[in-house]
């Protein structure tokens, strides 16, 4: 996830994860696979959530969608039934994935072997989210059925401060039924705030004035259950990097 234009052309970008203060790394997926996510998250989960009985499509979100490893992995993981590419009707699940930084998007949709049933788009979250609605206009809905952004809130949090991370939040609830998150833990943000200062690269705009600290998880959690009809609904345990997987829902 990015929240400005850059370019992932940087030579830095390749070799110091520091010289990406937006979380557009260039070889995410290389230093933390899309299958350490997956081991947790169940096969059978749109089934769980009966998703699959609705007689539309189903509609993912995935935020901060990288080079778009990730979403390729979730599909073929999630969906059971074996989509073929040449057929639309094979399957009624599509994936839309979104990441601000245009170099990996473009690697993205390049590399995108579903492309009747994934979809790629630049598009920074905190600035435009008219291409959301759009999208979900074609599909005749009003809202994506699960939204999975991972990783993500702290790059947010860090570039746009507590009311860009509250914002964030508030508009992906306002447009999914479900939301998964994985939420980076305080600790990780002086991670970023040190590899920033190694590089002698100015320090993140908001980092010294933010309020929403410590357990960054509780916060998000009260925020979406008090201000965003959401609920906790479970807990798929934790990654390598002990950051928990989380699922909410919208309340009726």
């Amino acid at each position: 996830m990015a929240t400005c234009t850059v370019s992932t052309d940087d030579k830095d970008v390749i070799t110091e994860p520091g010289a990406a203060p937006y979380g557009n790394f260039i070889n995410y997926y290389s230093f933390n696979p899309p299958e350490e996510r997956l081991r947790l998250i169940p096969a059978s989960l749109l089934q769980d959530l009966r998703l699959k009985e609705d007689h539309g499509d189903t509609l993912i979100l995935d935020v901060g969608c990288n080079s778009g490893d990730l979403s390729v992995a979730l599909y073929k993981h999630l969906v059971q039934e074996p989509a073929c590419a040449e057929d639309p009707e094979s399957s009624k699940v599509h994936i839309l994935g979104f990441d601000l930084d245009e170099t990996l998007i473009q690697r993205a949709q390049q590399s995108n072997p579903l492309p009747h049933f994934l979809s790629f788009i630049p598009l920074d979250v905190t600035e435009d989210t008219q291409q959301l609605q759009d999208y979900l206009r074609q599909h005749d809905s009003t809202h994506f059925h699960l939204c999975v952004c991972l990783a993500v809130t702290m790059w947010v949090h860090l570039n746009h401060g507590d009311s860009g991370l509250l914002k964030m939040l508030s508009h992906l609830a306002s447009i999914s039924q479900h939301l998964l998150l994985e939420v980076q833990p305080w600790k990780c943000y002086r991670s970023a705030a040190r590899r920033l200062r190694k590089l002698g690269r100015t320090d993140f705009e908001h980092f010294k004035t933010l309020k929403i600290q410590g357990d960054i998880a509780e916060h998000v959690r009260e925020h979406l259950e008090k201000h965003c009809s959401m609920e906790l609904v479970q807990v798929f345990g934790c990654t390598t990097w002990s950051r928990k997987l989380v699922l909410f829902k919208r309340r009726d």
